[in-house]
């Protein structure tokens, strides 16, 4: 017999059973002593599940976070089979079309709210079929983002202007991050105030995770984020020209450059695209990205 819905933060301790209508497996919240399984089950797709593995690389556990973040796992007997990431964002792993309903369902039982759910499209559109019912009416549906990689060199020269980012240059930075932010969003990372966005931008400079290039009147022309970095993979995120300098051929240079800076700290580099872009996947195609899986995003 399943035990009652856990409360939605738990102990390191291993959480109770979670009561499900769909009985895929045993659900229930993930603790330290399941570190090993989760980290075995996320590096069967290191592209994939680039984010959990950089999240278990950095904290070394799968236990809660202090800021209620939590893990939640399906169990095929003994075997952890899916895991889910539930925090500001709904990350899953491992999730297919029988799981993602189930924890769908028990996310829908929380009330949390979450600004955005991504991941492989079979695994999000699943939860998203559960969740839904009780999850306010999201801002986006993106179900068709091609996920691309490289693994060797690229085929463009790259742009010899991109550099690391440096925490003087936050103030001109910013407003490209907010643009770009917007363009893909559709609303201002800054609405609400700037100082969360503003510090999110500077803690990826200080880690060397933030690219750009400069004009000679200070703005930007070209910039993107290592976004989250594993041992194994490392995802870009943030890609923006300058409207001003779209057109003129500058993007598969620029991206040729961000490989190189990707491959210093893991042999893959990975993005994810709209399937609609076809500027972008063209640029990505030149410079020898190529499709290995399917990613979709749910934006609140």
């Amino acid at each position: 017999m399943l035990a009652r819905v856990a409360p939605w933060l738990q102990s390191a301790k291993a959480g109770p059973e979670i009561r499900s209508g769909h009985q895929s497996g045993t659900l229930r919240i993930l603790a330290a002593a399941d570190t090993a399984a989760l980290t075995e089950l996320a590096a069967s797709d290191p592209v994939a599940n680039t984010f959990l593995l950089s999240h278990l690389e950095i904290t070394g556990t799968a236990a809660p976070t202090s800021a209620g973040a939590q893990i939640l796992g399906v169990f095929d007997g003994e075997d952890l089979a899916a895991a889910c990431w539930a925090g500001v964002n709904v990350v899953p792993t491992g999730v297919d079309a029988d799981t993602g309903p189930e924890i769908g369902a028990y996310l829908a039982r929380t009330g949390r709210r979450f600004s955005s759910i991504f991941g492989p499209a079979e695994a999000v559109l699943s939860l998203w079929s559960e969740l839904r019912h009780a999850s306010p009416r999201p801002f986006d549906v993106r179900g068709d983002q091609p996920l691309l990689e490289i693994t060797g060199p690229s085929a463009v020269p790259p742009a010899p202007g991109l550099r690391k980012s440096r925490p003087e240059d936050l103030d001109l930075l910013l407003p490209a991050c907010t643009a770009m932010f917007e363009e893909e969003v559709g609303y201002s990372p800054v609405s609400g105030g700037s100082r969360h966005y503003r510090q999110r931008v500077l803690s990826l400079i200080k880690n060397g995770h933030s690219l750009v290039e400069f004009d000679d009147s200070g703005q930007v022309i070209f910039k993107a984020e290592l976004g989250t970095v594993s041992s194994n993979a490392v995802q870009v995120q943030g890609v923006w020209m300058n409207p001003a300098y779209r057109g003129r051929g500058l993007s598969a240079a620029y991206m040729s450059a961000v490989v190189d800076f990707a491959q210093e700290l893991a042999p893959v580099t990975s993005l994810y695209v709209n399937h609609y872009n076809a500027p972008a996947r063209a640029a990505y195609e030149s410079v020898g990205f190529t499709q290995v899986g399917t990613f979709a995003t749910i934006l609140f």
